[in-house]
């Protein structure tokens, strides 16, 4: 650190920081951890670039036979001469059921982690973060059969009132019954499903708050809710998108309980009350196999237009959070 004085009249003290080196004379499980970090981070790059070109080179063969039509058509035609094949509904039927999910998952999650950080007694807390974490390992399939026999029975009554009350609004207005088996029961078992990672990572993030600034709300006389509003939230705000985001990516890529309640169909829902719908994830599950092999290279297809969805969004995600770093705009 460097001291200059001012000796002119009125001058003043002036301390200029000594730049600072970094030392790189590392010990030899230093340079071994550094290296194996690099590695492991570049093969993960490496394994995700393989992915993506083995998709676009396996499913092109298809995209020169549809076109720009695999995005605006719909069906899962592959064979004959005349073969006509796309994913527009599975496309609209993704972004649906990803967005009821959200919707319904995301504020039931951010409470979940705000009552499990700040409001459960120290005795039970414990326990019920690892119930909740617990939640988040159980099969998609427990999931699907679960609403087939329990959820789906007793939401239909809802999606009734819901389709002759807000009729007005285009995505809850019905054409015919029944109300089952729809986009709407699919999303919210995702919405369902998303909620424990969601939960997970805001409550860890809400946990790193500082103590002193906690404190300090407090005693300034804010109520307990005031100090999370004011401190607790502001500082997660970024593991809050984040965990979000990640919520977004696992409701996009559901499977296996979306294919068991929405079935085999192959049916454009832009009414997510009525029965029926698809997505990419049930469009590539319910066809595999079929088609021949331009009907695995549509599939393929398919599957690499999800994979640059869910690229694109956790890139977004990851430029938001670096934006919203937690701990910025905390103010008491």
């Amino acid at each position: 650190m460097t001291i200059e004085f001012d000796m002119r009249p009125g001058g003043s003290v002036g301390v200029t920081p000594s730049p600072i080196t970094p030392n790189r004379d590392y010990s030899m499980p230093d340079r071994i951890y550094r290296r194996g970090v690099q590695i492991a981070g570049l093969g993960v790059l490496v394994l995700l670039a393989a992915i993506g070109f083995f998709l676009i080179n396996k499913g092109f063969p298809a995209f020169r036979v549809a076109g720009l039509s695999f995005f605006t058509h719909s069906g899962f035609n592959t064979l004959g001469h005349n073969p006509t094949f796309g994913v527009f509904a599975s496309l609209v039927g993704t972004v649906e059921v990803a967005m009821v999910a959200m919707i319904v998952g995301t504020p039931v999650a951010i409470a979940t982690a705000i009552f499990l950080s700040e409001y459960v007694p120290r005795r039970s807390r414990r326990s019920l973060i690892a119930l909740v974490d617990l939640a988040a390992a159980i099969p998609s399939i427990i999931f699907g059969l679960w609403a087939i026999f329990e959820l789906q029975p007793n939401v239909v009554g809802l999606s009734t009132w819901l389709s002759r009350h807000l009729a007005f609004v285009p995505f809850f207005k019905v054409t015919s019954p029944p109300l089952n088996a729809s986009i709407f029961i699919a999303g919210l078992v995702v919405g369902i499903m998303i909620v424990p990672i969601v939960a997970s990572i805001c409550r860890e993030v809400f946990s790193l708050a500082p103590p002193g600034e906690r404190e300090a709300a407090l005693a300034l006389g804010a109520s307990r809710w005031q100090m999370i509003r004011t401190v607790v939230i502001p500082f997660g705000r970024g593991g809050m998108i984040g965990a979000v985001m990640l919520g977004l990516g696992r409701a996009l890529e559901e499977t296996i309980a979306v294919t068991i309640i929405l079935g085999g169909g192959f049916l454009y829902g832009p009414h997510i009350l009525q029965h029926g719908g698809t997505t990419v994830s049930q469009f590539i599950v319910v066809n595999f196999g079929a088609g021949g092999k331009l009907g695995t290279q549509a599939l393929l297809l398919a599957g690499f237009t999800l994979f640059v969805i869910t690229l694109v969004i956790n890139l977004a995600a990851s430029s938001i959070v670096n934006r919203s770093r937690s701990g910025a705009g905390v103010d008491l």
